[in-house]
């Protein structure tokens, strides 16, 4: 026991088992052998490594936004002249990554809560009995007022009238509005940190230019016009009713070259505003908000309320950092390797089931064990080499007799040899 115990151990530490292999020279097999590994060798130099490049880490950024609009625009309505400046026409406060500039809007003066006829349209009555119920849009007082025919309402009154939006938008000079943007990133595993005022954008450079994407590409500061124009919208129309634009700005970079050559690259994308026909058939078109400013007049509370049409500006960054690293490398290479697997299941297969001499080739392949029928080696007193050279043949013998394999017919030598 103990001896069994010895040898079944130096057999596991001290013996070294691989498969036997068969050498078949068949063209037909040989070269669809071959065209499947010109395939697998492609996928992975042109799909992994070029493409893909899976010999790279990947890593996303931290980044920060802030913004910075500037201009002044200029109205003038029913001989009423105003100024507006950053303060009024941009929501929310300054800084934020999403806002909105107001293009357009409809002013009511003078609220006050009261009691005041619905706007026609709205709630039309002929008796009182019709503006029962309670609320409708506004809080009904169950009175219907026979000069205008319509119900009574405890309301801001008088009611805001946004049936007519003007029409050129008050803030066409809103165009000419500019947009200082300033973003940072911070790639943590690469330890690098880069900003869109990137090597030569300093402050002489800023005071004088303006985005362009063939002239200043890499510039941060932004005409509103241009914008509107490069997301494919048509300032007038979104600037009459509103609309959403999405600025973003992506970070693709290789640190396997020199940092420097990190820098933004800026997209701009209509996401909602567009008054074709697709959009006038939607229930709402635009975008829009009210605001209210708030005082006291002779001790009565009093407001002036803002419907503001605007185009809200959305900043999204996107960033891939990618470094070489050693182990998506071999791990790509590991799994292209096995890849290679495929044309030797793919051969077996042809060369087990579909030849003519499938036959042949099994018993080439795989080795039969027959102990009550096979004779013993020993008892024919032959060595080992001798006695499994002299069973290959009998079998190649046995297996080239009935061939009717074409390559056999038009000359070519396709014999199997174990290596």
């Amino acid at each position: 026991m103990k001896e069994q115990i010895t040898n079944a151990l130096s057999d596991f530490f001290f013996e070294y088992e691989t498969p036997r292999q068969v050498l078949v020279r068949n063209r037909r097999v040989g070269v669809v052998c071959r065209l499947i590994q010109l395939g697998v060798l492609g996928y992975i130099i042109g799909w992994v490594f070029i493409y893909e490049k899976g010999y790279q880490s990947t890593e996303t950024a931290i980044s920060s936004v802030f913004t910075k609009m500037k201009g002044i625009g200029y109205t003038n309505v029913s001989g009423e002249e105003r100024v507006w400046d950053e303060a009024d026409y941009v929501f929310p406060s300054q800084g934020d990554s999403s806002f909105v500039v107001m293009t357009n809007y409809i002013i009511t003066d003078g609220q006050k809560m009261g009691r005041c006829p619905e706007l026609h349209g709205k709630k039309n009555c002929s008796s009182n009995a019709d503006c029962e119920g309670g609320s409708f849009k506004r809080q009904m007082t169950g009175v219907c007022v026979n000069t205008t025919n319509t119900c009574e309402v405890l309301a801001w009154c008088p009611v805001e009238d946004d049936h007519k939006i003007p029409d050129p938008a008050l803030l066409m000079s809103a165009e000419n509005y500019t947009l200082f943007i300033k973003n940072s990133v911070t790639f943590p595993l690469f330890e690098v940190s880069r900003s869109n005022l990137v090597e030569g954008i300093d402050g002489a450079y800023i005071s004088k230019c303006l985005y362009d994407p063939e002239k200043a590409p890499l510039c941060p500061i932004f005409r509103l016009g241009d914008i509107v124009k490069l997301s494919g919208f048509s300032f007038e129309t979104i600037a009459r009713v509103g609309g959403a634009i999405g600025i973003v700005i992506d970070w693709t970079c290789n640190f396997d070259v020199d940092v420097t050559h990190c820098k933004p690259y800026y997209t701009f994308h209509g996401l909602y505003g567009k008054s074709d026909e697709k959009d006038r058939a939607k229930a709402s078109v635009g975008y829009n908000f009210r605001f209210a400013k708030y005082y006291l007049e002779d001790k009565i509370a009093k407001r002036t309320l803002i419907k503001v049409f605007g185009i809200r500006l959305d900043i999204i960054v996107q960033s891939l950092a990618r470094k070489f690293d050693i182990i998506p490398t071999l791990t790509a290479i590991g799994s292209g390797v096995g890849i290679f697997g495929v044309a030797t299941v793919v051969c077996d297969l042809v060369l087990l089931y579909l030849l003519p001499k499938r036959e042949f080739y099994k018993n080439m392949k795989f080795k039969y064990t027959d102990t009550q029928t096979q004779p013993d080696r020993e008892s024919l007193g032959l060595d080992p080499s001798v006695y499994y050279t002299f069973e290959a043949n009998a079998r190649q013998v046995q297996g080239t007799g009935q061939s009717n394999d074409r390559d056999s017919e038009a000359g070519s030598t396709e014999t199997a040899t174990y290596t």
